[in-house]
């Protein structure tokens, strides 16, 4: 009986997304199909009805997952102790600075490999 009630539960899950999916296409097509309309209120309507879509694929288990990882992502990113604006702007300036070295140090080795390049094969000076 078990095993009924899920199948019954997955199926009306899949029968939730297809609506959604449906009610979402419809939405775009609508949006573009009413293009005498002002953009404002198309965009409006649009905004109703992708908000109708996501309420209904949140009606699902699979929305539901969705909606808890989302939540735990939030709860996560308050957790990150952000560095400030200093510390942003510090680390920054070192980086900028370690590119332009690296960068001066790799076209100096690139003129000394061309060099003895153009000595071997007789090409320079």
């Amino acid at each position: 009986m078990s095993s009924r009630a899920e199948t019954r539960g997955a199926g009306l899950d899949s029968l939730k997304l297809g609506g959604a999916a449906f009610l979402l296409v419809g939405g775009i097509l609508a949006f573009y199909y009413f293009s005498e309309v002002s953009t404002l209120l198309r965009a409006i309507a649009l905004l109703v009805i992708s908000g109708g879509a996501a309420a209904i694929a949140f009606q699902t288990e699979r929305g539901r997952a969705l909606w808890q990882f989302m939540s735990d992502s939030r709860m996560e990113v308050r957790k990150v102790v952000w560095p400030s604006r200093q510390e942003t702007l510090q680390t920054t300036l070192v980086v900028v600075v370690m590119v332009l070295l690296v960068g001066i140090v790799l076209w100096l080795f690139d003129m000394m490999l061309m060099s003895i390049l153009r000595f071997l094969t007789g090409q320079g000076g």
